[in-house]
């Protein structure tokens, strides 16, 4: 049987990430993965020659001396990724109401922007840059080099992201026009912390970037690191049960007790309630407890459309779109199949960087919807599956080409993929594309601690904090912080 110091389970960012860390530190790693390729919301595949990226299409705090950077550095990635910025006078731009707003990089841009828009609220705008700001440092390198992963700021987990935003500006459009970027984590005006919003919303405004080439290019790269560091990354490895003696795992049985590996950690990058699952029964894991996981609200889902345009028929734009056919931008929860009243747009450059060589809608999608097709497997789910699909595409580019006309007329070819894709490939459940539901409301009961009763089990993941991969990167490093020490690590990570 063999032994390792640490099994992670999983291997998305956060387990990619909390792998690369321990191994970086000395441990000795193995990652099991259940499918044949790594990486989780990270995975790219290809599609008629062009890379089609699963779940992560921009990110934040990129530049050199901001957060993410920072993380990335410390694990030596940086040289091995085509990271390219976004355009700075507007990398989100907000359709709604029959206008146009653009989300500008850089706070004072940014405030300025919008501003020329609502001069009215000029006051207002500048409160919010600096309430993002306030939040934002939280996580900063200089924390980290003081020796925190996090100077505090969960009490913003209580507060209202959405009431936060209107008491900050009066214009009901303005009000739109801040949570404009809602959907990138699921935000919901009823339960949304001002926390996520914050967190995710300043590290775009900061420095919003793109992976030319795809994300998969992330996993890679973290892949290499924990094997140049001596650790294993295994394959179609599932874990199926975890075996306990005492109030500690004794070992992780792989694919249905084909084999059994043994560690004195055992990290889950999987979800919670799929995660305590696996564990034997004992009287360490309450039943009440796992009836909360499994009952804890999930996010929505997402329908995605990936159009390949013929050679040379769609300029690329170096930003996304936010689309709405309505002028309240925070999901309610009940989604619909038959409207669709919103969607992102994203692009990735041809070689010719003139013009797109994948155009990526993304659209909320509740796991209802696909929920008849449950239990059957990817590219055999039947013709009612793939008439489904087809007539949410056509919905989707009717919404859209009501924005930018004639999208469809330079598709060289379509592919989509629905909410039971993010279920089969990353076990999340029903598909959930940002995890547990985070609720101001219930701060602590919505919170998933890192830490477990059994005493060799910890979790990491976009279900512990806040979801995108600065998030889960932070998370990652909360984690491994048990094993390594907080001021040691943060220390390590702040002055790399």
């Amino acid at each position: 049987m063999n032994r390792y110091d640490v099994v992670v389970i999983g291997s998305g960012m956060g387990g990619l990430t909390c792998g690369a860390m321990l191994a970086k530190e000395g441990m000795q790693v193995c990652v099991v993965e259940k499918n044949p390729v790594i990486g989780g919301c990270l995975q790219s595949f290809r599609r008629a020659g062009r890379t089609l990226d699963t779940g992560i299409h921009y990110v934040g705090s990129l530049r050199e001396g901001q957060t993410l950077h920072q993380y990335l550095k410390y694990l030596g990635i940086l040289p091995e990724l085509h990271i390219e910025p976004l355009d700075p006078a507007g990398f989100d731009i907000i359709h709604l109401a029959g206008r146009t707003f653009r989300h500008a990089g850089g706070f004072d841009r940014f405030a300025e922007t919008l501003a020329a828009d609502f001069p009215g609220e000029r006051s207002g705008i500048r409160n919010y840059c600096n309430l993002l700001r306030r939040i934002g440092s939280l996580i900063a390198p200089d924390v980290l080099r003081s020796g925190r992963l996090s100077a505090g700021g969960l009490e913003y987990l209580g507060i209202s992201a959405a009431a936060t935003i209107d008491s900050l500006v009066t214009d009901p459009l303005l009000r739109s026009v801040l949570a404009g970027s809602a959907p990138l984590y699921g935000g919901r005006r009823d339960v949304s912390p001002l926390y996520h919003h914050a967190m995710i919303n300043h590290s775009n405004i900061e420095g919003a970037c793109c992976f030319v080439g795809g994300t998969q290019q992330i996993a890679d790269a973290l892949a290499r690191r924990i094997r140049t560091a001596g650790g294993e990354i295994r394959t179609c490895a599932r874990a199926t049960r975890m075996k306990l003696s005492g109030n500690r795992i004794h070992c992780v049985e792989l694919n249905d007790g084909a084999e059994q590996i043994e560690a004195r950690w055992i990290i889950s990058d999987i979800a919670p309630s799929v995660t305590f699952s696996l564990l034997e029964s004992t009287p360490l894991i309450r039943s009440s407890f796992l009836k909360r996981l499994q009952n804890m609200p999930n996010t929505c889902g997402l329908f995605t459309l990936h159009l390949l345009p013929r050679a040379g028929t769609i300029p690329y734009q170096n930003r996304n779109h936010y689309f709405y056919g309505t002028t309240d931008v925070w999901g309610d929860g009940s989604l619909s199949e038959d409207r669709i009243s919103m969607a992102l747009l994203c692009m990735q450059p041809a070689r010719d960087k003139r013009y797109a060589d994948v155009v990526t809608l993304l659209v909320p999608m509740s796991f209802g919807s696909v929920a008849r097709w449950l239990g059957t497997r990817p590219e055999h789910r039947g013709p009612d599956y793939e008439a489904f699909k087809a007539a949410f595409a056509e919905k989707t580019l009717r919404f859209v080409e009501n924005f930018m006309p004639g999208l469809s007329d330079s598709a060289a070819c379509i592919h989509t993929s629905t909410p039971l894709s993010y279920f089969d490939y990353t076990a999340t459940p029903e598909g959930a594309a940002y995890g547990l539901q985070k609720d101001f409301k219930h701060p602590v009961s919505s919170l998933i601690p890192v830490r477990s009763r059994i005493e060799n089990l910890l979790l990491t993941g976009q279900n512990l904090n806040v979801h995108g991969m600065l998030g889960v990167t932070v998370s990652a490093a909360v984690t491994c912080s048990e094993l390594l020490g907080e001021t040691y690590l943060a220390k390590k990570i702040g002055h790399a």
